[in-house]
């Protein structure tokens, strides 16, 4: 393919071309009987005729460059990731920081958690902050059966104190969930291995939907600190007792200290609500568990993968 630029040179070397037409010069003579008219018409006549044609040829030349440079391929733009999962496969060298994602064919901000900072490798998407102090998600709220963001600002930042919920909790698929709980400077992690089309999908519904890690597992999200009472353990999506007012939790497990799951008052979780403290939203809640009792609200992360 030929330079546009050859051909603006074309252009000068044309304009640089003499077009006075030779008989020109013999109107530089004296007149003829003080005119020479005839000689100015046949000097115009001549110019006019070299104008248009140098107008011919630049039209061509410039219907040339437009079409050489109409052909030249171009770079289709990049498409953006859905997820930090596939941001973090299409480059392992990512680092935790914020990517654009597309959701629902729209692009926003979001933070990737890259890397293993305690759920193992690989591109983690945040879906929801919670701030155990408040009752933005109380297991009651709408926003666990909603498709509606909550502060996307929230999304932009690490492990922070900003509460948020992004279209990744209706929008990615996942085969991991990481769990964070953040009490003072420190977050304690677990990971639960399973299938989904979304969170959403998990919990918008209300349905219990059960998880096997166990209550020592559960319980490494407060190390040391942690206490739940010794009955029911059960655990998962959506986690109720049977009784109205008892412990629950969106995400998490109960405890009782009777051999059911009617009356319980300790639970480990995420969204959750009911005995003892309804208003502790997201941490530990016990009362007389196996580690004494405990009523520590903290700052909850869970991210998909």
């Amino acid at each position: 393919m030929r330079s546009p630029l050859i051909f603006l040179d074309l252009i000068v070397a044309i304009l640089a071309v003499d077009q006075t037409p030779v008989s020109q010069k013999s109107c530089n003579k004296e007149p003829v009987n003080g005119c020479n008219c005839q000689c100015s018409l046949y000097q115009d006549s001549h110019v006019s005729e070299a104008i248009k044609a140098l107008e011919t040829k630049l039209e061509r030349l410039i219907a040339v460059v437009n079409k050489a440079t109409s052909s030249q391929p171009t770079t289709p733009p990049a498409v953006a990731a859905s997820s930090c999962r596939e941001q973090y496969e299409k480059d392992k060298s990512s680092k935790s920081q914020v990517y654009t994602l597309t959701f629902d064919s729209q692009t926003m901000p979001v933070y990737c958690h890259m890397g293993n900072f305690g759920c193992g490798d690989g591109g983690w998407t945040l879906a929801i902050k919670i701030d155990g102090t408040k009752r933005t998600f109380h297991y009651d709220s709408k926003l666990w059966s909603d498709r509606n963001w909550y502060n996307l600002a929230g999304g932009q930042t690490g492990f922070d104190q900003q509460e948020t919920k992004l279209p990744s909790y209706w929008n990615t698929p996942f085969s991991k969930i990481c769990l964070g709980m953040k009490t003072g400077h420190e977050i304690k992690f677990i990971v639960i291995n399973m299938r989904a089309n979304s969170l959403f999908s998990l919990i918008a519904d209300g349905k219990y939907r059960a998880t096997s890690l166990g209550r020592d597992t559960w319980k490494r999200l407060f190390g040391l600190q942690a206490s739940l009472q010794p009955e029911c353990n059960t655990e998962g999506f959506n986690a109720a007792c049977t009784m109205s007012g008892p412990a629950k939790a969106r995400i998490g497990i109960l405890g009782n200290n009777e051999n059911d799951c009617v009356t319980c008052d300790s639970r480990i979780g995420f969204g959750a609500g009911g005995y003892q403290d309804d208003s502790n939203t997201c941490g530990n809640e016990a009362v007389g568990g196996d580690n004494g009792s405990k009523h520590i609200k903290a700052m909850g992360y869970i991210l998909v993968q």
